[in-house]
């Protein structure tokens, strides 16, 4: 046990920097996401498709305990770009990073235009993800604050 803070924290506990949501239906890709971002501090929360995001965000007794979604767009069900849809016009303030393996500019222009705050392509560079989901939830921090 470390050092006990006056305020009940404990010196060397994990500090948690946020919830991240991965959605992709490529099992590796969630799991080489989970170990990148619990890694870097993160808590990750997985689905396999929109249809379980969804189920993922409304779950438990307090829902959206999420601070940003890194969604894929090619997927069975329900795919990322009604999912997103989903997530903007239910949970506005959060932020959501497409990463997926095609790229289409038309596409990821548009999904900006709808408020996502960043489109990746697979593979990304591990430094790129963690610097895209740390921006995300500073700024919608900031945003909290006008």
């Amino acid at each position: 046990m470390g050092m006990a803070w006056p305020f009940g924290l404990v010196a060397d506990e994990k500090v948690c920097l946020g919830r991240v949501l991965v959605v992709d239906d490529e099992d590796s890709i969630r799991s080489l996401l989970r170990m990148t971002l619990a890694q870097a501090g993160y808590d990750v929360e997985e689905a396999e498709d929109g249809g379980r995001a969804v189920e993922v965000l409304n779950s438990g007794d307090n829902p959206l305990m999420v601070d940003v979604i890194i969604c894929d767009i090619r997927m069975p069900r329900i795919n990322g770009v009604e999912a997103i849809a989903y997530f903007r016009a239910q949970y506005p303030s959060l932020p959501v990073i497409v990463l997926t393996g095609y790229h289409d500019e038309q596409l990821a222009s548009s999904l900006r235009k709808q408020g996502v705050v960043e489109c990746l392509e697979k593979p990304a560079e591990r430094e790129q993800i963690l610097t895209s989901v740390a921006q995300a939830i500073a700024g919608r921090r900031i945003s909290f604050y006008p």
